[in-house]
């Protein structure tokens, strides 16, 4: 007896093409042009992933320098005055220190600078 895939294959189809709805004209019809589409796609967002994590430190860090001039003080010697203090606070947490809670930040930088 020999298998047949149709039950299979067209799952499989359907799986690809519910992917790739909303992509543009036959990127989201045609079953061998929407895989391709799929399989790019995928590699731009695992990309993406690393990019991401990339951008959101620059943000921070250029949020943190601004701060901190502000204040009278550049990122690198208020950075390394953190070091120097042991004080372990991440850039994630400074920059939403610096947009959101302006005094709490001034007194860190006045602190380091002491």
């Amino acid at each position: 007896m020999r298998i047949k895939r149709a039950v299979n294959k067209n799952k499989h189809k359907r799986a690809i093409l519910k992917q790739t709805k909303g992509f543009w004209g036959t990127k989201s019809k045609l079953v061998r042009v929407a895989n391709q589409a799929l399989m790019k796609s995928l590699q731009y967002a695992y990309i993406g992933r690393k990019l991401r994590k990339r951008d959101m430190r620059k943000l921070w860090i250029i949020r943190i320098n601004a701060a901190c001039r502000i204040n009278g003080l550049s990122y690198s010697k208020f950075m390394n005055g953190l070091k120097l203090k042991n004080i372990n606070l991440n850039r994630k947490i400074l920059a939403d220190m610096a947009v959101n809670d302006k005094a709490s930040f001034a007194s860190l930088v006045e602190s380091v600078k002491a």
